[in-house]
């Protein structure tokens, strides 16, 4: 696929997302390498855009420089996002939001604390992520460590091995302190990001080394 063609793709699978105001969009590709330019009205359209873009065959790695731009009707002061920010964490089923604090500055808001699992930092991240006003989400939480590398290991590539999305034998993992380097090549981005996923999903994992390359 030409870098042309994928441009195109990636610019219809936007027009096709009705979540997405695709008309200040602009759309480059180079080698695999898309770039989103322009702006969007909300960081939740903003990461939707970015998930459309990376779900489309051929793209290799995506740099989203989308500028969030809040119509008047949706700007919120700091104090107004903070109590949002903490009333949508306390509703979380799966988030212990007494163990975070939540910083608003200029509409971006920061997360902070320690938590067990990764999905608990995606769902803390998720849970504010569509609040009204924001501009940005940094999510600094950190995912404590408690089991050993040989079994954050096994356990991995057990899950690889059950995924029908991954080829199990073209990916290598490596486990240091918490820290899951995988190594190899994917036939593309979905199966990347789920082998991504499958990694993040083991106990004890704190970071995600995803040396992964694409080979169409």
């Amino acid at each position: 696929m030409t870098d042309k063609e994928l441009k195109q793709h990636v610019e219809l699978a936007l027009d096709w997302e009705p979540s997405v105001d695709a008309t200040d969009i602009g759309v480059s590709a180079d080698d695999g390498v898309v770039t989103l330019r322009g702006n969007v009205g909300s960081y939740s359209e903003k990461l939707t855009a970015e998930r459309i873009a990376l779900r489309v065959y051929g793209v290799k790695a995506l740099a989203n420089d989308l500028q969030v731009h809040l119509p008047n009707g949706d700007v919120r002061d700091d104090t107004e996002i903070a109590h949002a920010a903490l009333a949508a964490l306390k509703w979380s089923t799966v988030v212990p939001h007494e163990r975070l604090t939540v910083a608003v500055t200029g509409g971006r808001l920061t997360l902070n604390g320690m938590l067990d699992w990764q999905y608990q930092k995606d769902a803390a991240a998720r849970a504010v992520g569509n609040l009204t006003g924001l501009t940005a989400v940094i999510n600094r939480i950190i995912v404590q460590p408690r089991v050993k590398a040989t079994d954050v290991r096994d356990k991995i590539e057990a899950a690889f091995k059950r995924s029908a999305e991954i080829d199990a034998r073209r990916v290598n993992v490596t486990v240091t302190d918490g820290t899951v380097i995988l190594s190899g090549n994917v036939h593309s981005w979905a199966e990347r990001q789920e082998a991504e996923r499958a990694a993040w999903a083991a106990p004890g994992v704190i970071l995600v080394d995803d040396r992964l390359s694409i080979v169409p």
